[in-house]
């Protein structure tokens, strides 16, 4: 008998459906932000120490640089903070049907990137 399973996947072929991506996009955030959580938590233990730290801190963010990095972090925090009430919702068994799935799906990542939108306005 033989065998039709593929011997090899091709990873690159596969496409996701929209939760999927979002649910990828969630765990790569959370990832991000914790091994971030050193140097957010240094930055501001020094903006708090005195006023010259909090001046200092303040000069790196003139940088476009600085600012698209914290853009970024703020894009992370927001999405996972957004994904993560998704889940919420899924544990209370809300929003478990397909279309509804692909409706916070992509809620998520409309919500997720008008608020780094707005708030990227605010900073720059």
């Amino acid at each position: 008998m033989a065998d039709s399973r593929p011997v090899s996947l091709n990873l690159l072929k596969i496409r996701l459906p929209l939760p999927g991506i979002v649910s990828i996009l969630h765990r790569i955030s959370g990832a991000f932000l914790f091994l971030l959580l050193p140097v957010l938590l240094y930055v501001l233990n020094l903006s708090l120490g005195s006023a010259e730290g909090f001046a200092e801190v303040q000069s790196w963010f003139h940088s476009p640089v600085a600012k698209l990095a914290l853009l970024v972090v703020v894009w992370a925090y927001l999405h996972h903070f957004c994904m993560g009430l998704r889940y919420l919702a899924l544990d209370l068994d809300i929003g478990v049907h397909l279309a509804q799935a692909r409706l916070t799906a992509k809620l998520v990542l409309v919500v997720s990137l008008a608020l780094t939108l707005l708030i990227g306005v605010l900073i720059w």
